[in-house]
């Protein structure tokens, strides 16, 4: 979708899916646009809710069963167990993706990360694909004017142009682009609070054989889960940046993390996208 600033402006229904790595301000965006009465699609929390609800409490079910007292309550449905996900609560989503290595610290083997990367790659391909369905139903059911897809971090990962196109299609993509300051803050955050991540297969199998070597480790188990997500991250986040300018200069517009910054409410929002439809020839 290709729009004119005054295209834009007159725009009845405007629906706009942000693209950005975590952190650079995509959720804090979409909750003062909600607060402006536009519907919130939140990627994540489809996937948490739709396409990993039973896989995130298979998880928790597996770590109460090692629990007697508990487990007994469980195998007699005497309690149950609810996945209490919501649009400002995504940590069942971040646990259930794990972190690899040594499992006495947490650590998950190559095998199930590799098995719940993929999982949350399909679920978020989904999650995705159901976006033009949720427009007309935040226009038909709910009554929001607008909408806007708030999409994961790792959408960039994807390799699926479909997805993208059908996103172009029904929305205004729009790339928040950290500059190089926020890069180094977004990048300090991560080492002081490592968090788990999806990775495309590839870029882990190559990352993952280099951090074995540098730190002289023969196997996955030895790994500090914690210390290799700071080592992961600064690469992660570099690998991802030139996916994400590839998608905004064929499908969509750029903004900075400076200029996102200087918004506080919807019209601000309004005018700074006219100005980023302005500045970008096609």
């Amino acid at each position: 979708m290709k729009l004119l600033a005054s295209e834009y402006r007159h725009w009845r229904n405007k629906s706009i899916t942000l693209l950005g790595m975590s952190g650079v301000g995509k959720t804090r965006l979409s909750h003062l646009l909600r607060r402006a009465h536009w519907f919130h699609y939140s990627g994540d929390y489809r996937i948490g809710t739709r396409y990993l609800d039973e896989p995130i409490l298979d998880n928790i079910k597996r770590q109460v069963m090692h629990i007697e007292f508990l487990r007994d309550l469980l195998r007699s449905d005497s309690i149950s167990i609810v996945n209490n996900l919501s649009v400002d609560n995504l940590q069942p989503v971040s646990s259930f993706l794990g972190k690899l290595g040594d499992p006495e610290k947490g650590g998950l083997s190559l095998k199930e990360f590799k098995r719940r990367q993929r999982l949350h790659h399909d679920g978020e391909v989904n999650a995705m694909r159901d976006v033009p369905d949720f427009i007309r139903k935040a226009h038909e059911i709910y009554g929001f004017d607008h909408v806007v897809n708030d999409a994961g971090g790792s959408v960039c990962e994807l390799d699926d142009p479909g997805v993208m196109e059908l996103l172009a299609e029904h929305s205004l993509i729009i790339y928040i682009k950290a500059t190089d300051r926020d890069e180094r803050e977004l990048i300090q955050r991560a080492e002081e609070s490592p968090k788990p991540l999806y990775y495309r297969e590839d870029f882990l199998d190559r990352e993952l054989e280099v951090y074995l070597r540098e730190n002289n480790l023969r196997y996955v188990a030895q790994i500090d889960p914690d210390q290799f997500v700071r080592w992961m991250f600064p690469r992660l986040f570099r690998d991802r940046l030139p996916r994400y300018e590839a998608l905004a200069d064929q499908y969509g517009y750029t903004i900075t993390t400076d200029e996102l910054a200087q918004v506080h409410s919807e019209d601000q929002f309004n005018t700074l996208i006219e100005k980023a439809l302005e500045r970008q020839t096609f």
